[in-house]
């Protein structure tokens, strides 16, 4: 099992920053990507952005593309998500995943989710 425990949510104004971090523990040695997703009201859970954990490779929503960036401390089992220049589209409930290998096939962890609000 792995727990994946998300902090950094709030409220901001339209162009204002805050940054997301996601914190995960317990059966963590096949720790293959994290990344987030997040969930607006009355519309489906969304990719927002991916981490490889070896190698760092990084991918993003075109929505976000530019204006987020996703980092991982693999010390610490954490992924960060910067957000910059927000707007309200972006108001949503953020879930931490994680994906992990377990024999004989990979399995999502998800967080409880945290909050971001941007007001107009």
């Amino acid at each position: 099992q792995v727990q994946l425990v998300e902090s950094g949510g709030g409220l901001v104004q339209t162009g204002g920053s805050l940054t997301l971090s996601c914190a995960a523990s317990g059966r963590t040695y096949g720790l293959r990507g994290m990344g987030w997703f997040r969930q607006a009201p009355g519309k489906e859970r969304e990719f927002v952005a991916r981490i490889t954990w070896s190698a760092g490779s990084t991918n993003y929503a075109d929505s976000v593309k530019a204006r987020f960036t996703i980092s991982r401390d693999n010390a610490k089992n954490t992924v960060l998500l910067r957000m910059n220049s927000l707007e309200p589209e972006d108001t949503a409930v953020y879930y931490c995943n994680a994906n992990v290998w377990e024999f004989p096939s990979a399995r999502d962890y998800w967080g409880q989710g945290t909050q971001v609000t941007v007001s107009s």
